[in-house]
């Protein structure tokens, strides 16, 4: 039996995950826990510490699982590493080692875009919101069903948590890098992404898996798919090497 954990991202509770429920097989158990602030859960006093993140998750993070972190989630969970005990591996899914891009980037998002973003927020918080939800869905093959879906899920007539939590996910956007976290995993990493990821740089060869047709948003675009995606990754041998190849099938 396969645990996986997954963490969503920016501005998004765990609901985003449901559309995946029908399409695990049965040597799958999941987990979709929501982050502090998030899905009704009390917002953490001081957002930035990661220390007090990593108390108020290391119940919800196992060493014996396969954590998949969406988007912000990813570079929480990559955080993360450095303070609880590693897990089986890490799925990033939607996220390289930093968010940001260089301004000669031809594609993804740079710093001064988003500093553009945080200030927006700072000035109207739930239109900015909205905002950065039809951003990401727009690599979608169909943004506007994408977005019904979306809202379906999660409702959209409210902020997803408080504003310090959301100002505080954006500056980790902004700031957080990974690179020496993945350097120094204990535990094999893996990287997934949608082709069309309009938030992401396009795709350089070292992702594990690329989901034709599909951007930022797979869980609503591509859900059997992403759930194959992700039980193929977690079921990789224990022996990993960091070189992308073929998941192999069982557990």
């Amino acid at each position: 039996m396969t645990h996986l954990v997954l963490l969503s991202g920016w501005g998004v509770a765990a609901r985003i995950w449901r559309p995946l429920d029908r399409h695990w097989s049965t040597d799958i158990t999941i987990t979709a826990p929501d982050w502090p602030g998030y899905g009704g859960r009390a917002p953490l006093h001081e957002p930035d510490r990661l220390d007090a993140l990593t108390a108020a998750m290391s119940g919800e993070l196992p060493e014996d699982a396969v954590w998949v972190g969406w988007s912000l989630g990813g570079l929480l969970a990559a955080k993360l590493l450095e303070h609880l005990p590693a897990p089986r591996a890490l799925i990033l899914l939607g996220m390289n080692a930093r968010f940001t891009v260089d301004a000669t980037a031809s594609a993804g998002v740079t710093a001064n875009e988003l500093s553009t973003f945080q200030r927006a927020f700072e000035r109207a918080p739930e239109k900015t919101w909205r905002h950065f939800l039809r951003w990401q869905l727009a690599g979608e093959p169909d943004s506007r069903s994408a977005r019904q879906r979306l809202e379906d899920l999660l409702g959209l007539d409210d902020l997803p948590a408080d504003k310090a939590t959301l100002a505080s996910g954006l500056k980790q956007l902004a700031t957080l890098d990974i690179s020496h976290s993945l350097a120094s995993a204990a535990c094999p990493i893996m990287r997934i992404r949608g082709s069309d990821d309009p938030l992401l740089p396009p795709a350089d060869g070292r992702e594990h898996a690329v989901i034709a047709n599909a951007g930022h948003c797979p869980q609503l675009s591509a859900s059997a798919e992403l759930a194959r995606r992700l039980s193929d990754l977690a079921c990789y041998p224990a022996q990993y090497n960091d070189t992308p190849r073929e998941a192999q099938n069982g557990c």
